[in-house]
């Protein structure tokens, strides 16, 4: 059994950031907790939680586009916590993004060819415009596009057919990791599991590894490895994508999983009393205010998964 390749290393990473009205005390709010996690070669981790719970801020940190307040990045072999200008950039290559709205991230003014092709003149500059064109119609055809769309504008495709090319643009400069943002929830049922399909075959071919940022969990058990659950910026619950599918035990997770859509609805178990509505706990677990089985002591817990969940009385 081949060992593991770490391509993707973040290590007590903190993000807050602060907030407020006119003539109002800015107040700050924590984004991302204390977030650890590892990340290696051909393997999907899948971040979930509700909207809010730090996935894509945790994105966005792991990629070096927001400055992290504290903790450590490393790209396979390269510690990129402090770098910055052309010195980030040329690192860059290693990790690119594909996002969520297929249509909102292509320039409507450039033509496929020049888009796609982008990231060669950064990170290849030398390459002549015909072999940019070349590599561009390579990288094209492996996300399912004929060279016959190369001068062809945004608008005149479908929205699967855009998120294709916003793959390749991913994929042109040959990066290890992909962080791949709500990438199909703007798509159709139909549609995405054409994109799932094409994402795992270039995983598959290439050895790629994904940071998959999802609320959608029927997507995640589909296509992850692993799986951290977030909420109100830390992770309550890790581990292999059977086990906490299977076996959830945090709460918050299992108040997740219950929420899915089902096909019937006799096929609806008991849900949790969680409450929505009643906010984040300041001090202890974060989520001891909307937990039905929150005690005393839960005041006094530190929010550190132990043996993959943080919870003091795990289910």
């Amino acid at each position: 059994m081949s060992s593991k390749v770490s391509v993707l290393r973040v290590s007590q990473l903190r993000k807050a950031f602060k907030g407020g009205g006119f003539l109002q005390k800015r107040q700050e709010k924590i984004a991302v907790n204390d977030l650890s996690f590892d990340l290696n070669k051909g393997e999907t981790l899948a971040i979930v939680g509700e909207s809010g719970s730090g996935k894509s801020t945790t994105a966005r940190l792991a990629m070096r586009l927001l400055d992290l307040d504290a903790g450590q990045v490393v790209w396979g072999d390269n510690n990129v916590t402090t770098l910055a200008g052309k010195t980030l950039r040329e690192k860059r290559k290693h990790i690119q993004m594909v996002f969520q709205d297929p249509f909102a991230s292509l320039n409507p003014k450039m033509k496929i060819v020049d888009t796609v092709g982008e990231g060669l003149k950064v990170h290849n500059p030398s390459l002549s415009k015909e072999q940019r064109r070349i590599q561009v119609a390579e990288t094209l055809q492996l996300c399912g596009l004929g060279a016959e769309v190369l001068d062809r504008y945004p608008h005149q495709f479908s929205g699967g057919q855009r998120q294709r090319v916003g793959i390749a643009r991913a994929l042109i400069v040959e990066p290890e990791v992909l962080v791949l943002d709500e990438p199909v929830s703007a798509l159709d049922v139909s549609v995405q599991a054409q994109i799932l399909n094409l994402l795992q075959q270039l995983q598959a071919d290439k050895g790629l590894a994904y940071l998959f940022i999802s609320h959608d969990l029927s997507v995640v058990q589909h296509i992850a490895d692993k799986v951290m659950v977030m909420f109100a910026g830390f992770v309550v619950e890790e581990g292999a994508i059977a086990d906490v599918f299977n076996h959830p035990k945090h709460p918050y997770t299992k108040a997740l999983l219950d929420a899915r859509p089902i096909a019937h609805p006799n096929q609806r178990k008991g849900l949790q009393d969680i409450q929505a509505d009643e906010g984040v706990a300041s001090e202890g677990c974060a989520f001891a205010l909307r937990c039905p089985f929150a005690k005393d002591d839960c005041k006094s817990f530190d929010m550190q998964a132990k043996d993959g969940v943080a919870c003091l009385y795990p289910l």
